[in-house]
């Protein structure tokens, strides 16, 4: 029985439009591979959104490993600028391109084909998971969220489980991701009074109170970073008042917020902090104020120990690189997995993700298929 190539896989996966909430037949692409292999497949959609669950192997064995990751991808943009057709998975001088060949269709790609070949090749004593999910690059609210609802009502579980997001900042190997700060926003509303620009006594002006108040969230030093964690980042990405005349003070103003926040916080404890400035920028001004807050996902960490000791010797032992253990960049799924088991992520140089023009190196892709290939090996050895 011959392995089963990532990168024809990969090419068949990136031909799918699968731009977020669209499916265009990615997850089929993998759902008929693995049920051809002999997994378990099952359809854990929700809200319009595809979700596949697949399982190898004994229902709640002690040792499962479980894979995740995401079919969706971002939009194109401006078709015009792509040098290559972003859904044509054409291969130049050894790199293929187009929309998801990075993020990560080709992640997704290696590692279901390493499962695959686990499990025809050398059928291990227990069993594989993967979850993949058509709703990462979107609000996520029924993608991997929804499968680990569908595997507690069946009673599925992971022991462990990798996720492939692209991780790598330059050279493949090099890093690890061991946990993700967390995010939310905050969008604050300031409301005055309108008038005229020559009578200002007789407005309120928001203002002087909306600049205050994100002086003071900016210049605020949230933390100075934890163990494993670098400092918390607050970022202040819009201020707005729509207001197209230069002699009228507006009546309101408003204002956005993103918090990148460590361990030393939580979202709601941020919430509290956010709140407690906008009553004393209340009580300075005389203003009204609104806000209303997301929180993306709360920080998490899974300390370093037997799974990402694993991961990094399978990474050394193919690639000849030791990866550092990190915890940058923004969120993933991750998020969501760590309440349900250990998890780490490893994947591709991400340097192209979400760039016109994205391509991965067709190398990167047969090594990350080597990568994860030995790590189950060693799991179930």
């Amino acid at each position: 029985m011959t392995s089963t190539d990532p990168v024809s896989l990969t090419a068949d996966l990136v031909r799918c439009a699968s731009v977020t909430p669209a499916d265009e037949g990615a997850l089929d692409v993998l759902h008929d591979l693995l049920s051809g292999a002999g997994f378990d497949c099952a359809w854990a959609d929700r809200g319009g959104i595809r979700n596949l669950f697949a399982r190898w192997g004994p229902k709640g064995h002690a040792r499962t490993f479980g894979f995740n990751g995401h079919t969706d991808v971002v939009p194109v943009g401006d078709e015009a600028a792509w040098t290559k057709p972003p859904f044509g998975a054409e291969i130049h001088d050894g790199v293929l391109y187009g929309r998801g060949a990075t993020d990560m269709k080709s992640g997704v790609a290696a590692f279901a084909a390493a499962a695959v070949d686990l499990v025809t090749l050398s059928p291990p004593d227990g069993a594989v998971i993967l979850a993949i999910t058509g709703d990462e690059e979107g609000d996520a609210t029924d993608g991997t969220t929804a499968l680990l609802a569908h595997m507690e009502d069946m009673g599925e579980r992971m022991d462990v489980c990798l996720v492939g997001e692209p991780t790598c900042p330059d050279t493949m190997g090099e890093m690890i991701k061991i946990g993700r700060r967390g995010s939310m926003s905050a969008w604050i509303r300031v409301i005055g009074t309108q008038g005229h620009a020559a009578y200002p006594h007789r407005a309120l002006n928001p203002l002087p109170a909306m600049m205050r108040l994100m002086d003071r969230l900016a210049s605020h030093q949230l933390d100075q970073g934890t163990e494993h964690f670098d400092p918390s980042t607050l970022a202040v990405v819009t201020v707005d008042t729509g207001n197209p005349a230069t002699n009228v003070i507006p009546a309101e103003c408003r204002a956005t917020v993103n918090i990148r926040f460590n361990d030393t916080h939580s979202g709601a404890s941020l919430t509290t902090w956010i709140e407690q400035e906008i009553a004393r920028i209340e009580a300075e001004f005389g203003v009204r104020t609104e806000l209303k807050v997301k929180i993306s996902g709360e920080s998490f960490l899974t300390p370093p120990g037997a799974l990402s000791t694993r991961v990094a010797d399978a990474i050394k032992a193919e690639l000849g690189v030791t990866p550092v253990l990190s915890t940058s960049g923004g969120t993933s799924d991750a998020r969501f997995v760590k309440d349900h088991c250990p998890v780490v992520e490893f994947g591709l140089v991400g340097r192209s993700m979400h760039q016109v023009d994205e391509h991965v190196e067709i190398a990167h892709i047969r090594q990350l298929k080597a990568v994860y290939g030995r790590i189950l090996a060693d799991y179930f050895a």
